[in-house]
Formats: C-alpha cells, structure tokens, sequence
C-alpha cells in the first residue's frame, strides 16, 4: 500500500506545503528527465508482488495477519489493507534464460513454508482474486491492518466523500437459467478495498521508451484480465468474472455523486488518453486529484538535485501511491541513483504460481513486442476502445468481447491465439527466455484458450454443480474454496482443474 506516515491529523498548512513540495518534485523530475538522470537496468529485470487472504479451518476470513507474519518471520512477506491480507514481494530479478521457471520454484516453497507457519496462527493462506467468504460482517474499520496509514486513508477518503460507500453492480447469472444477482450495500469504511487481492508486475524501463510501454499496457489490460479473470464472488454474491475492478474503482472512490455528475476522475483511474512521456502522468496526478496523506519531508527536491544528489520526492511518490491507476509510474531511488518502473496492477491473484507465471511471461513478452512494433497500437484504436475492453472482460471474462484493430469485436481466446501468442513468444525471445521456459508458459496461455477454462469460470462452474446438489450459497462457496485450496497447492494450472 505504500510508504509509512507518521501524522493523526493533517491542517490546512500541511495541505499547503505538500502541494508546494509536490510542485518543487515536478519541476525536478522533468529537469531530471531532460538532463539523463536515470539508471538503465544492465538487463531486463522483473519486479512481483502477490497479495493474499488468510482463512480458517471453516475457510472464512482470518483476521491474523500480524500472528501470520510473526510465524512467517520472512521479510519477503509482509502486511497488506486488511487483517485477513498479507503480501509476498519479490525482489527485482532477470528475466532472461530460465529465471521465470526457477521464480516458480522458488514461490511455490517459500509459500508453502509460509502456509505451514501460518498454521501455528490457525490459519492457511489462499491465493485468490477474492476472498469468496468476505460478506458484510467483515466491514468494520476494526478488521484494517494496525499500520496507521491504512486507518488515516481510510479517514480521508471517508472525508472526501462526505458520506458512506456505495457498492453497487448487476452481476453476470451464474447459469443459463438463473437470474442476475445485484450488490447493492453501504459501508463506512475502506475494508472492502482489501478484498480484492491482486499481483502487480514491475518493469524498469528507460525514460524515452516509457510511453510507448505504458501505452501498450493500457492497451492490453483488458486481455490481461478476460484471460485470468478469478474474482466472480464477493459479498455472497455472484457478480462479474473480475469483480476485483469494479469493486476496487468503488471502494476507493472519493467522490460524492455531485461529483460523479460533473465529471470529476475517480481516484482509481484507466485514464484518458495516450502519452508521449512518463512527466504526463505525474503531472495530471497532481493536476487532477487532491492529496489524501499531506505528510512532507523536509528535503526540497531542487536543492537536493543542484547538490548532484537524486531526490527523494518523497511527496510526489506519496501522491502518485495515493491515485490508483491500473498502470501506474513509479519513481524510485536506490544506492544513491535513480530508476523509473512501470507497475501493472490489473492481474488478480492466480489459481495457482504456474497461472501466476504464466500471466508474467504473456505480459512481458506480448509488452516487449507491442512497445518496440513499428506500427504501434495505440496509433489503431482508440483509448476509449482500450477502457470499454477492460470493463467488458471484467464483466464477462474469457468469453467477452473486445475491439481490436483490424479484427473489430473479437472473443479473447481468439484473439490471444491468432494474433497476440505469437507477439508474446517474439517478446520473450528478444529479452533472452529460453525456448523451454516460453513454450511451457506459453503453453498454458494456449490451453487456457483452447478450454475457456480460467479461475472464474471454474469457481462459477463448481459454485453452480454443488447448488444445483442442492447446498446453500455460503455452504458451496466454502466448499468450492476447500476445492481450490487443494488444487492450488498441487501446483497444476487452472486449465486442467476438474470442477
């Protein structure tokens, strides 16, 4: 969720001043920009973070995180919104030759190792894009993380609004013969936020190709999610195949329906046009949207920058953490220098960690390809296409359909086998993957393709059977969770799961 605050309470003159600091680190950034200041990484590296639940023995929400991390005792492993998340980090690592497959291994016994600590907690940990026995109970601003920053965010966003969040969505029925189900709650508090749990991917990129990745980024997202869509539960509820966007959009939203009506950005935000540089995005976060976490430092960005040292901009970075976007720039510091990453937060948690990299090595090998194409993509379809594609395959999943140039409306799996697993292999071949690592990640693109089979669809599919076997609703939602959790510990993709 970002950095750490110290404040209870921000004044008007901490809004002033941080504005002010804002502005002096946007004026240093584009003299930075302009004047070569950023490191270029020796080779591509990928950065990950995956957010996960904690549940029971009944496999409801356990609300344990801090006893978890105590037993975890890893610092790859740390605390997240809500007191049934933690998240594992992945400290940024090649992405050529075979490293897709070792990260796998290496994932998938760090978990392990963390889930059976987490059992000393009365807990287990599940990797999915929400938690499917989350319901109202669970919306009390007592089930936030102790973290200060997450109860302060809350408060602000609270007070933005003027009033309490509205969740509201028309879900997709769950059978051909079954009705729509619809959300419609009111909560006072961010806690819902927390449930939907995500996998963010980083890539270092240099500042004059970072436009051309952040563009292809946008107009991908909506493929990205249609094909590991694995969040159509929430609230009790079957709603959408992704519901985690929609309910991300709306839990974090500061604005009053006044505000909705003249057309105010909500704080998480697709955008509204292409760029041509990186400085667009940090300037119109900070045109656009007002702080929510005022807390400044005492460094003043230019000064820092004519001593020869790269700055913090530690109030830049606390804004631009503070405005949502499904690709978000990151401006970060290490050793003395100064790098720029993109961030990829449209991907649930996966099935399992082969789904996992596998959605890793499509997005980097298909990014790599569309970014470097000589006809860019962005240049044939429109950026109001590339929105209408993501809300489509959130609502609808595998078996949407999207825009895409020259094909008009298309399903996903057609698309992603005629068109895009081609560009995703040429991708991983120029950052330097082995054949052996792209076929078999690759491979399970293809298949998920080929069987329409993703985290959604088989959620929905084992909910509907044990129903129609005649158990309640929350009795096959946990049942259908004890199913997954299984198979998510055998390591096999979504695609060959039975129901």
């Amino acid at each position: 969720m970002g950095d750490s605050i110290s404040s209870q309470r921000f004044t008007r003159q901490d809004r002033a001043r941080f504005r002010e600091q804002v502005q002096r680190g946007l004026e240093a950034l584009e003299h930075m920009l302009g004047d070569g200041w950023f490191e270029e990484a020796s080779q591509p590296q990928l950065g990950l973070e995956i957010e996960l639940n904690l549940v029971d023995g009944e496999r409801n929400p356990a609300m344990t995180n801090e006893q978890v991390l105590d037993a975890i005792a890893n610092p790859a492993f740390q605390t997240e919104l809500g007191r049934f998340n933690v998240e594992i980090n992945v400290a940024p690592r090649p992405l050529g030759g075979d490293s897709l497959t070792e990260l796998e291994k290496v994932l998938g016994s760090a978990f392990a190792a963390a889930d059976e600590r987490a059992h000393s907690a009365g807990s287990d940990l599940a990797m999915i894009g929400m938690l499917p026995t989350l319901d109202e109970t669970h919306f009390t601003e007592r089930w936030l993380s102790r973290e200060p920053r997450y109860k302060m965010l809350g408060q602000q966003i609270l007070a933005a609004r003027g009033e309490d969040i509205e969740l509201r969505l028309d879900g997709v029925p769950l059978t051909d013969d079954a009705d729509p189900e619809d959300l419609d709650i009111i909560c006072d508090t961010i806690v819902p936020e927390a449930a939907c749990t995500s996998m963010q991917l980083h890539l270092q990129v240099k500042p004059e190709e970072f436009a051309a990745h952040w563009n292809a980024a946008q107009a991908i997202a909506g493929v990205q999610v249609a094909l590991a869509a694995n969040s159509p539960f929430f609230a009790g509820r079957a709603l959408w195949h992704e519901t985690r966007i929609p309910m991300f959009e709306q839990a974090t939203d500061t604005r009053s329906q006044e505000l909705k009506n003249q057309g105010v950005r909500p704080r998480v935000w697709f955008g509204e046009r292409w760029i041509t540089s990186i400085f667009d995005l940090f300037e119109e976060n900070s045109r656009y949207f007002p702080a929510l976490l005022p807390e400044s430092s005492d460094q003043d960005p230019l000064e820092t920058l004519r001593s020869g040292t790269a700055p913090d901009l530690s109030e830049l970075r606390m804004h631009n953490g503070t405005v949502y976007r499904w690709n978000r720039p990151i401006y970060d510091t290490q050793d003395g220098g100064c790098h720029l990453r993109l961030e990829n937060r449209v991907l649930p948690a996966s099935p399992s960690m082969a789904d996992a990299l596998a959605d890793t090595a499509f997005y980097y090998g298909l990014l790599h390809s569309l970014a470097h194409s000589e006809r860019p993509l962005w240049s044939q379809m429109t950026f109001d296409a590339a929105r209408e594609n993501l809300h489509s395959a959130a609502r609808q999943g595998i078996e949407s359909q999207l825009y895409w140039p020259e094909l008009g409306w298309v399903g996903p799996r057609e698309l992603v086998l005629r068109r895009l697993l081609p560009l995703a292999a040429e991708g991983l071949d120029a950052y330097g993957v082995s054949a052996e690592t792209r076929d078999r990640y690759l491979g399970i693109i293809e298949q998920r393709c080929v069987t329409g089979r993703n985290g959604a669809t088989w959620q929905r599919a084992n909910v509907a059977a044990s129903e129609a076997a005649g158990a309640s609703r929350p009795d096959a939602l946990r049942g259908m969770l004890d199913d997954y959790l299984e198979r998510m510990h055998s390591g096999e993709p979504v695609h060959s799961w039975t129901a």
